[in-house]
């Protein structure tokens, strides 16, 4: 189902790619759950998926994200399904890091892996699932965009909301901006892999010189990432090649903020 304040997305979507639908819950456990059931149930359709209220929302490593509900919902939740073969997934969620953040406002940042920022502060998050069912490849790419800071009690780095840099924004209105960008983005992944995507996101890594701490104690300072996304920390005269792992930034002794 389409409400009436989605048809400019479904229009938009239309024109980019007229194969992929847009659906929209008002109530769901994960965007990214309830697509996986369907492809594993064997629907293997080109989707984006629109919860207007999560109630079981994730993140990366298991984490929670927790939406809003309503014309007031403080966040944006969406789910792209979308049969997908590229060479090299290597990047993929740089890539989609960088057209969110390019089709949103000029302030934001990419933080890798998988993170958008505001103002040294988290706006939204990517959680990227993949899943094969007979010769049919699936991804599934969910996206949660805080509209509105959440509550950041407690928190030695709150959580920025999007209305900060663009007063007044809701759910449809943000989804417009990001959702045929996100598609056509994508498929040029597919076609060509993070190459073409290389030098925007370094003009918006959000650790680029930054001292950062890995989840194994490693240390380093980022010095922007490979030609295939991954991280590279220096450390002494060596360089890290960092694949997969957990990022945090450390801030100076002087400013003990905490980690990210």
């Amino acid at each position: 189902m389409v409400l009436p304040a989605y048809k400019a997305v479904a229009q938009a979507l239309n024109r980019e790619s007229p194969a992929v639908a847009l659906e929209v819950l008002p109530q769901v456990d994960s965007t990214n759950s309830e697509l996986m059931r369907r492809f594993r149930a064997g629907d293997a359709s080109a989707l984006l998926l629109v919860a207007e209220h999560q109630t079981a929302g994730r993140g990366r490593l298991g984490r929670q994200w927790v939406s809003g509900s309503g014309s007031a919902a403080a966040s944006l939740t969406f789910s792209l399904a979308l049969p997908l073969a590229p060479a090299d997934w290597s990047g993929l969620s740089l890539a989609v890091g960088v057209s969110l953040a390019d089709a949103l406002h000029p302030d934001l940042r990419v933080k890798w892996p998988n993170d958008l920022w505001l103002a040294q502060r988290k706006l939204a998050g990517v959680l990227i699932e993949t899943a094969q069912f007979g010769s049919q490849r699936q991804v599934i790419i969910g996206v949660g965009i805080n509209l509105r800071a959440p509550d950041g009690s407690g928190l030695a780095r709150p959580p920025a909301g999007l209305a900060e840099c663009l007063p007044g924004i809701d759910a449809p209105t943000a989804l417009l901006r990001v959702a045929a960008p996100l598609v056509r983005a994508v498929r040029r992944f597919e076609r060509e892999g993070f190459a073409p995507f290389h030098s925007a996101f370094q003009r918006r890594d959000v650790l680029a010189g930054q001292p950062v701490t890995l989840s194994d104690g490693f240390c380093g300072i980022a010095q922007g990432v490979s030609a295939q996304g991954e991280l590279l920390l220096q450390s002494g005269p060596s360089v890290r090649v960092v694949r997969s792992d957990e990022v945090s930034l450390r801030p100076p002794a002087s400013a003990p903020l905490g980690a990210a």
